[in-house]
């Protein structure tokens, strides 16, 4: 298989009565007001700095190394705004900054908290550091050393509980797409932006692990497996845009809806091609710009199996959100709160489910259905679901649900799958349709 993306066997634990949307109010890091003390706090030797893991620790203790040299939220991601794009984008914006030093920028692709929490070690120029994600270090830094402190006691203090699917979708999705505060908008799109895609547990797995799932780890935190992660990542992607599609300074800009909640490809594609195709889901005419419906339809097939009726009401309910666009604002806020309240039923209920190998079947079977009668032409739904393909499989392999030559055949059309998806600006939907062909006869009838 081509290897766009490779899964270990770190998130296997099953969840047994936790609930994981205990986190979602927790008030992520760059928002929360404890003092962020910088990565220099984290970096010593003793501490997270190790160049190689210790063997009798609960941790590996060479996180910072980890970071430094293979994560691309480390520097890089500060560093990546002072190229020639990032210039290009800032001078296009009229930014009255360059890229580096602009806070819609640094927002996302730094540790921008306020200048009141940064310690004296606290360096912006580090990008998205350790307290990027895991909170302002202030009052659990020497606490959580201690084997006398748990990790309850250390999430009271500030520590950010990225282990938890929910809080860490929220966390990701806060920079991968944008909330209330800060945004990818169309504008900084059409400045030169690349387009922004995201997958929580696909990201989850590419992101070079700094932690392993071992014993220790279990007997601390609770463990979700990739099924679960990537089903509360559709939920939470698909309350993040509805978030903003009811936020009225997010809503609109100008007398243009923001379009970056739109299905790019609606309207990036050459005028002369006749490409459109009626889409039961959305229910819509030509000629009417489609909201980015991605994670809706991922969500609704993986509701529909752990919930039949929800499903369906999932299902209803999207379509009036697809529909309200014609008929002005107030039409659009009565649908998207409607879809809204479904999605927190939806995002409990995923949490607190143990998903079978029969479930992930299923899910797959609907999806793979779906796309076959044509509602995953736009390549936004046929790169979630190459996506979603290749966690089912990974997680079937993982759980030796399935022999060698059923991986091997699914593999095949995973390899289909990702050449069909993997540049945008040659997709053809055909070849998408073509590969969901060759997955249908290799899913396995557990």
């Amino acid at each position: 298989m081509k290897v766009f993306f490779s899964r270990s066997l770190l998130l296997v634990g099953l969840l047994f009565g936790l609930s994981a949307v205990s986190a979602d109010n927790t008030t992520l890091p760059h928002y929360a007001k404890d003092k962020h003390l910088g990565v220099g706090s984290c970096s010593n030797s003793t501490c997270h700095g190790s160049i190689q893991p210790w063997k009798k620790s609960n941790v590996l203790q060479n996180e910072y190394v980890t970071w430094t040299k293979e994560d691309n939220h480390s520097r890089k991601a500060y560093k990546v705004l002072t190229n020639k794009l990032s210039k290009r984008i800032a001078r296009n914006l009229g930014l009255k900054d360059p890229a580096h030093e602009a806070k819609v920028c640094l927002d996302c692709h730094a540790d921008n908290v306020p200048t009141d929490v940064r310690g004296e070690r606290f360096d912006l120029a580090d990008g998205v550091g350790c307290e990027a994600c895991h909170g302002g270090s202030e009052r659990w830094l020497e606490s959580h050393t201690s084997s006398e402190t748990t990790h309850e006691e250390n999430l009271e203090n500030g520590l950010y509980p990225t282990e938890d699917p929910v809080a860490r979708a929220t966390l990701c999705y806060s920079c991968h797409f944008g909330d209330a505060n800060k945004l990818v908008t169309h504008r900084i799109m059409g400045a030169g932006h690349p387009r922004i895609r995201f997958e929580l547990d696909t990201f989850s797995a590419t992101q070079p692990a700094h932690y392993e799932v071992d014993k220790d780890y279990r007997e601390r935190k609770p463990t979700f497996d990739g099924v679960q992660i990537w089903a509360i990542g559709q939920a939470i992607g698909m309350r993040s845009n509805l978030d903003l599609l009811m936020d009225p300074k997010r809503g609109h800009d100008g007398i243009f809806p923001e379009l970056v909640l739109f299905d790019c490809h609606a309207c990036h594609k050459k005028m002369e091609t006749a490409s459109w195709r009626p889409r039961a889901g959305t229910g819509l005419p030509p000629g009417i710009v489609r909201l980015n419906d991605a994670n809706f339809i991922m969500l609704r097939h993986i509701v529909k199996v752990v919930d039949a009726g929800l499903g369906s009401q999932l299902r209803k309910q999207t379509r009036a959100l697809h529909r309200s666009v014609i008929k002005g604002n107030a039409a659009v806020k009565r649908a998207a709160v409607a879809v809204r309240a479904t999605t927190e039923k939806a995002i409990k209920l995923i949490a607190n489910h143990e998903f079978s190998d029969k479930d992930i079947v299923a899910i797959l079977k609907s999806i793979v259905a779906e796309g076959l009668k044509g509602e995953l032409r736009d390549y936004a739904s046929a790169e979630q679901t190459m996506m979603a393909a290749n966690n089912v499989v990974v997680v079937l392999e993982n759980a030796k649900a399935i022999n060698d030559l059923e991986l091997d055949v699914l593999n095949k059309a995973l390899d289909k799958m990702f050449d069909a998806t993997k540049n945008d600006k040659v997709y053809r939907p055909g070849k998408f349709a073509a590969a969901l062909k060759i997955l249908k006869s290799a899913i396995p009838n557990l």
